[in-house]
């Protein structure tokens, strides 16, 4: 009796599912991120149209040969790029996908100041690709500190190469500049450990990441094609950025030698490459123009020639760059 009972009993209510709402917003979300780059782009383009008609205009009437160079070493400068984030992880990453999320890179770049935007991107795609968190913010640590260095590195090579050719007297900052110049570099590392001994919740990962950084740093230095593609990379990007400018230049008459060229485009981003500026936009091409008219340019060859280097660096693979940024967000490589 029991047992009949028992089989009669109706059938327990099933348990209240989850609501959708969360599957809907993952839905919403995907479509979000791939036309959000694409958003970006257009408010920039927008907001800076004058400059880009004006320096549209002045490449039409540039010499073509020259500009063909120009686009080439261009695209060298997105090569050399992922030869530097490769040499700073010990993982072999794949090469077209590396280079891919580069030149994704470099168009969020020009949205968000001191390379956050390309930072972002680049640990979004170390991670679609298994790598730790900790590891992936140690390579882009590493790549932030040798790109300086290495570009410090070709400066003084240019100083000792080329003693007689270049005029650095009205380059050369006076003793107040360097002292505020240190002041806050000092300022900033007291501040720094200030908070690192006051707050303990820091400690732990800051360690712990500083662990990972070093012992990563370490490993790839017995790895002589870590070394080559971390050291080489961060050393040919700035000649080959100087290679754009030089080029550029020759096409619109611009009177100086390619060594001077890259000189200035050197001193230029030492002087103001910490401003944080949306791609180095603004600050460095104003440096670069006073650079240029030091060493003997006329101004306003000077600024096309900036002008000119800014359309092939920056607005010409913004639209493309911003389409390869939201296919990698779609096929979820990012």
């Amino acid at each position: 009796m029991s047992q009949l009972r028992l089989e009669t009993l109706p059938a327990p209510a099933p348990l209240p599912t989850a609501p959708r709402r969360c599957s809907t917003t993952a839905r919403l979300v995907r479509p979000a991120l791939v036309l959000l780059p694409l958003v970006l782009v257009g408010a920039w383009a927008l907001a800076d149209r004058r400059a880009a008609y004006e320096g549209v205009a002045r490449l039409a009437s540039a010499d073509p040969w020259w500009l063909l160079v120009a686009g080439a070493c261009t695209c060298l400068t997105w090569v050399a790029a992922a030869c530097v984030r490769q040499g700073a992880l010990p993982e072999r990453l794949p090469t077209g996908l590396l280079v891919a999320s580069q030149f994704a890179a470099g168009a969020a770049n020009q949205v968000l100041p001191a390379g956050i935007g390309a930072h972002a991107v680049t640990l979004r795609f170390l991670q679609r690709r298994g790598i730790p968190l900790s590891r992936a913010t140690a390579s882009l640590a590493l790549y932030s500190l040798v790109k300086p260095v290495a570009k410090t590195v070709v400066l003084l090579a240019f100083l000792v190469a080329f003693p007689d050719v270049l005029r650095l007297g009205a380059l050369v900052p006076d003793d107040r500049t360097l002292l505020l110049a240190a002041g806050g570099a000092l300022l900033v590392l007291a501040a720094t450990s200030v908070t690192l001994v006051t707050v303990r919740a820091l400690r732990r990962p800051v360690l712990c990441f500083l662990r990972t950084a070093l012992t990563d740093a370490r490993e790839l230095h017995t790895r002589p094609g870590r070394v080559l593609a971390l050291w080489g990379g961060a050393a040919a990007t700035p000649l080959l950025q100087g290679s754009v400018i030089a080029t550029v230049g020759f096409s619109l008459g611009l009177p100086l030698s390619w060594t001077q060229v890259v000189l200035a485009l050197l001193v230029a981003g030492t002087a103001v490459g910490a401003v944080p500026a949306p791609g180095g936009i603004g600050p460095v091409d104003a440096a670069l123009v006073f650079t240029m008219a030091a060493f003997g340019a006329p101004v306003a060859t000077a600024t096309a020639t900036v002008i000119g280097y800014r359309v092939l660096t920056v607005w010409l693979p913004l639209l493309p760059g911003a389409l390869v940024l939201s296919a990698l967000v779609h096929r979820k490589v990012l």
